[in-house]
């Protein structure tokens, strides 16, 4: 009996030893991880900052609002992009009397021509306005304005944000911070002159690099695309000047 109760009382005695030693290492691990944790968020007790979260301390917004709806013009261009992406507006090229296509189709050009019309803008009075005034500049319509498709080439529109807007770098570095700032939501980009063109969103990669928003073959929408189009960016702009 004695020599029983004695090995139940040792038993007992290792599995407390057990425990102990189990709970120990349990929370020496815990107590390690947590500091990698600590190490790798925090710097002298700050928490390190993302590329993106610097870069939203960074945001330019000119100081204009065009439709006075209290947006600024760069986040109403976003947002007016962002609708045509939203709606997924088919992409389709066609000429149509009066210069507008339908609302659910249209090119590039019909994005960003939407897009203003949202910031309060109307980009066809605009763009013929300055054709009827300055032909010469606009090699495209080889001295023949047509009101109806004028505005809506890539061509056109380059040679007037050219002219009415700030024109920005056209390089873009991802991870580097100076070069990305330089990229703000609501900018004007171009590719090829007359191929193509796109709206700068206010969403990033974790590197930095700004998501287009854009009507390309099938429809409208939002992306991580540029990088695609990158060596061929021929401007950059922000509309209007500061």
């Amino acid at each position: 009996m004695r020599k029983k109760f004695f090995v139940m009382f040792l038993a007992f005695i290792c599995s407390i030893t057990i425990g102990f030693k189990l709970f120990t290492q349990k929370n020496m691990f815990y107590n390690k991880n947590t500091a990698k944790v600590q190490t790798k968020n925090t710097t002298n007790g700050k928490k390190n900052e993302t590329i993106d979260e610097k870069l939203k301390q960074r945001v330019v917004l000119i100081n204009s609002d065009k439709d006075k709806d209290g947006i600024k013009d760069q986040e109403d261009i976003v947002l007016g992009a962002r609708k045509e992406a939203h709606k997924k507006v088919k992409y389709k090229s066609g000429y149509y009397v009066g210069g507008y296509p339908p609302e659910n189709e249209g090119v590039c050009t019909d994005l960003v021509w939407r897009a203003f019309k949202d910031a309060g803008y109307n980009l066809k009075d605009m763009v013929d306005e300055d054709i009827k005034n300055n032909p010469g500049d606009y090699k495209e319509i080889q001295g023949k304005p047509d009101p109806n498709i004028d505005f809506r080439r890539v061509s056109n529109l380059y040679v007037y944000f050219k002219k009415y807007a700030a024109s920005i770098t056209t390089e873009l570095k991802p991870n580097d911070i100076e070069n990305l700032k330089e990229w703000q939501p609501g900018d004007i980009v171009t590719f090829d002159h007359s191929e193509h063109i796109a709206i700068v969103s206010d969403k990033r990669r974790a590197d930095g690099i700004p998501y287009i928003i854009h009507n390309a073959p099938p429809c409208a929408r939002e992306g991580d695309e540029i990088m695609y189009w990158m060596p061929r960016i021929t401007g950059h702009f922000r509309f209007p000047k500061q």
